[in-house]
């Protein structure tokens, strides 16, 4: 058995292009090598700043590739198209025979049984695994055509100890190792992946990023145990530091304990966002004046520690400064700066937007039975951190700064919470806000954007969502089910379009209104599938969902999972199919409107009155129905049904009588159909 190794050397790769890089290229190798047929051990894949390695073990030196036979195309086909498919598998005419098939008649040729060497298998696959990489962002360089994230300079390529000859763009492979350090550059001949190894070991390149991983959480661990710190780092930060070095050495460095007296957030920004390094917190998950760096060499004369010390130290006395220039500077006085600072050209000023929230959380308040002159107060100063120089220096800290500049000036608790807590979610899986002015605002703050872009056609394609509306409006979603938020959306989607007409905003969609609760409802049909809701329930419910409550079809459709399977849903779903079946077949014009004058059994009359009673349940306000006592009892129709069924005889000679008991089923499915479409329940 044979081993086979790949590197790609290049430029430095930053870490996300990196992994998704190595990712990419692992599984189009995989996938390709069970296409041929070929059998391996194991396929691993590392990589470095410079270096994408793959490295596969225990391949065949070659593979019997069995007899087939090849569909071609369909006889009766032009001469042109006959002999492209000839020439593109390297036979001649006479080779072909014809074959009947489901579809017709086609062209077919048999290939012989034959042994093919791995070596030529893999010349052919690794350049169109490589073409298939797909980079976020890549670079051209020189006057060769080839995209790459950096510029690629070496592919190293050996099959069963010797080098695999293949071309990919200008670069012929090669055998040969580069190594780059101190300005100097050396290469070195590599017959196996120990050798490849070793080699960069002795050379300070831990190529697996696993190895890399392990020894830096080794060393965070050591001193958080040796110094009662914390051992908790962020991961995703960790996972970038890990593939920006190549040789793992931690440093514990110390900032002046002067800084801590400012928010912990900006110090926390400053370590992680804009230095990459990593806060350390004591036992009781208090951040210490010390913090974790990982550089890319050993620092034996400090001169590494001392560099970093300064540079965070300088960052955190600017941070500082503008902290406590910025907290005294009143928040209603900083709306009307808001004017010169643009949301969108074609929506106006984050001013107008904090106008329109403003408005719109007046609107809300009153539904949610909350103090409309707070959270409007609220919603005018959310925006106004945005004015300050710490947030200029630290974008990310939109809201959280707002937080501390309204608790500084006296605003109550709720209010300053409701500026940092507005913005949030931030993701699928992310914090919401839960207290009523932060998810109020956070509501109509949603809205308004959600309403602004759809106005001027600035609308989600399936490729691109610049305005990042799809996590808007899941968090709106987010926000209305998890607070369990009974809400006219429909009324605040209406005011919001007002306010941009009289904001005078150029409209450009006539249907938003009805655009935007699409949108939603799509956006539900994707939190429902997350919840491992069946399909058919998300189907029924989403295609009968003509309001604007969401939390009332987020109820169903829980339910409905839930009881699908057990009797409450067997026999309801039972009860509707066989009212569906007949009312189905008949004549145009049934609407589900009987008449009781025409009614000649006891089983029509107790059906419609057991109607008639689930019919009045669904009236009753959104927030107060009970929607599990709703499918209960629509599953106790069955026994009503099923007396129907037994002694009445849809079908009466008298046309009068037959249509009559066809609007009695018809009120019947109707009835059903209100909770969520059944017609649409697998089975039916």
């Amino acid at each position: 058995m044979s081993e086979f190794l790949l590197e790609l050397y290049s430029e430095e790769i930053p870490p996300q292009l990196q992994i998704n890089a190595r990712t990419q290229l692992k599984q189009q190798l995989e996938k390709s090598l069970e296409e041929e047929g070929i059998q391996y051990k194991e396929c691993l894949e590392y990589s470095s700043p410079t270096r994408l390695s793959i490295y596969i073990k225990n391949l065949p030196e070659k593979i019997k590739i069995k007899a087939k036979e090849i569909k071609g195309p369909k006889v009766g086909v032009s001469e042109n198209i006959l002999k492209g498919f000839t020439n593109s598998r390297n036979v001649s005419e006479k080779d072909l025979f014809k074959k009947e098939t489901e579809k017709g008649e086609f062209y077919f040729i048999k290939t012989e049984e034959k042994n093919i060497l791995v070596e030529d298998l893999l010349i052919n696959i690794l350049p169109k695994a490589m073409s298939l990489i797909s980079w976020k962002k890549s670079m051209k360089w020189s006057t060769n055509n080839m995209m790459w994230g950096r510029p690629l300079r070496s592919i190293f390529a050996i099959f069963n100890g010797k080098k695999l000859p293949f071309k990919y763009q200008h670069l012929e492979s090669t055998d040969n190792i580069i190594i780059e350090q101190d300005l100097i550059t050396k290469s070195q001949k590599i017959k196996s992946f120990k050798e490849y190894f070793s080699l960069l070991k002795s050379n300070k390149i831990l190529v697996d990023q696993n190895e890399r991983q392990k020894i830096i959480l080794t060393r965070f661990n050591s001193v958080s145990k040796s110094k009662n710190y914390k051992e908790q780092y962020n991961q995703r930060l960790l996972e970038e530091v890990v593939n920006i070095v190549e040789d793992p050495n931690v440093l514990l460095v110390n900032f002046d304990k002067e800084y801590l007296k400012i928010p912990q957030e900006i110090i926390i920004s400053t370590l992680e966002k804009h230095q990459r390094y990593f806060p350390i917190f004591d036992s009781r998950e208090r951040l210490t004046n010390y913090f974790f760096v990982v550089a890319n060499k050993k620092d034996e004369k400090k001169l590494i520690t001392e560099g970093n010390k300064r540079v965070v130290d300088a960052r955190l006395s600017d941070a500082k400064f503008f902290w406590e220039k910025d907290r005294s500077r009143n928040l209603i006085k900083q709306i009307a700066n808001l004017k010169t600072i643009t949301f969108y050209e074609k929506i106006g000023t984050i001013y107008e937007k904090t106008q329109r929230i403003r408005s719109l959380a007046g609107l809300l308040s009153d539904e949610l039975n909350i103090n409309k002159e707070k959270v409007q107060v609220a919603a005018s100063i959310s925006k106004s951190d945005l004015c300050s120089d710490l947030v200029g220096e630290y974008p990310e800290l939109q809201g959280v700064m707002g937080k501390y500049f309204a608790l500084a000036q006296g605003f109550e608790e709720d209010v300053a919470n409701s500026i940092s807590e507005h913005y949030l979610p931030t993701g699928l899986t992310s914090a919401l806000p839960k207290k009523p002015f932060s998810y109020s605002i956070s509501i109509v703050d949603k809205i308004d954007s959600l309403v602004g872009f759809f106005l001027i056609n600035e609308k989600p394609t399936s490729s691109k969502d610049p305005f990042a509306l799809r996590r808007a409006a899941i968090g709106l979603l987010r926000i209305i089910i998890e607070n369990k938020l009974s809400i006219k959306l429909r009324d605040l989607i209406i005011y919001a379009i007002r306010l941009y007409e009289e904001q005078g905003v150029e409209i450009k969609n006539e249907n938003t209104e009805m655009e935007v609760l699409d949108f939603l409802k799509e956006r539900m049909r994707n939190i429902l599938k997350l919840k491992n809701i069946k399909i058919d329930i998300i189907e029924a419910s989403i295609s009968s969902h003509t309001g604007d409550n969401f939390l009332d079809l987020y109820k169903k459709n829980l339910l409905m999972n839930k009881y699908i399977n057990k009797d409450v849903g067997i026999n309801a779903i039972s009860s509707y199919k066989r009212a569906s079946n007949i009312t189905d077949k008949a004549e145009k014009g049934i609407v589900g409107r009987p008449d009781a004058v025409l009614f000649r059994t006891e089983e029509e009359k107790i059906l419609f009155e057991k109607i008639n009673e689930i019919r009045k349940a669904f009236t009753v306000k959104e927030s107060n129905k009970d929607y599990e006592n709703l499918l209960i009892r629509l599953s106790e129709t069955k026994q009503f049904t099923d007396n129907f069924f037994d002694n009445v005889v849809v079908n009466d000679e008298n046309q009068d009588i037959k249509n009559n008991r066809l609007e009695l089923l018809k009120m019947f499915c109707n009835t059903f159909n209100n909770f969520i479409n059944f017609s649409k329940l697998e089975g039916l």
